[in-house]
């Protein structure tokens, strides 16, 4: 009895083998990106995957203590002021620091002196893409469904590798132990780390 013979149908014959390619030529561009931008949001505690500090400005503001004299009024007066645009939101740390939050910027200011930084943020090009690909998109969008259909077709390319290579290459022969330890580091780093 020949290996074919003994496989089932499916997983026998030239179906799986071109499934796996044509599957994994299909999902090509999203496993790129999905690579990229992992690997950006692995160091994102070292630096931003999505944006960078494009200009830096100090300028001084009309702002004092105490911070119920701040105003919604006074805070569009020095966003229109700087050219920021419309602000989303703002806060207090402590009794004596604003921050005011903008689209693509961010200010902050010391209410004892009135000084102020603004930090205007700049998107990377390419890399601020592919991260929204990866995490930005919300709930109702039918982007997730396509993303749960590139989840299953990488499962899909996972398992029907295990069964596509023979000989002294397979699965069974040298696979398993491989695919163990990839299986164990994970394991591993989630018993140390989790």
């Amino acid at each position: 009895m020949t290996i074919e013979e003994k496989r089932p149908p499916f997983f026998g014959n030239k179906n799986l083998r071109s499934l796996h390619r044509d599957i994994g030529y299909f999902f090509v561009g999203m496993i790129i990106a999905f690579s990229v931008s992992g690997i950006a949001l692995n160091h994102r505690t070292q630096w931003n995957p999505v944006r960078y500090l494009y200009e830096l400005k100090k300028v001084p503001t009309s702002f004092h203590l105490p911070k119920e004299s701040v105003t919604r009024d006074n805070i569009k007066a020095f966003s229109t002021k700087n050219k920021l645009g419309e602000f989303q939101s703002f806060n207090f740390s402590g009794d004596s620091a604003l921050g005011i939050y903008y689209k693509s910027a961010d200010a902050t200011i010391d209410l004892t002196t009135g000084k102020c930084q603004i930090n205007v943020w700049g998107h990377r090009p390419i890399l601020a893409q592919l991260y929204s690909l990866h995490s930005a998109f919300s709930d109702d969008n039918w982007y997730k469904y396509y993303s749960d259909v590139f989840g299953l077709g990488l499962i899909f390319i996972s398992v029907s590798g295990m069964f596509l290579m023979r000989g002294k290459y397979s699965f069974r022969k040298r696979g398993w132990w491989l695919a163990l330890a990839g299986i164990l580091i994970p394991l591993l780093s989630l018993f140390l780390f989790y």
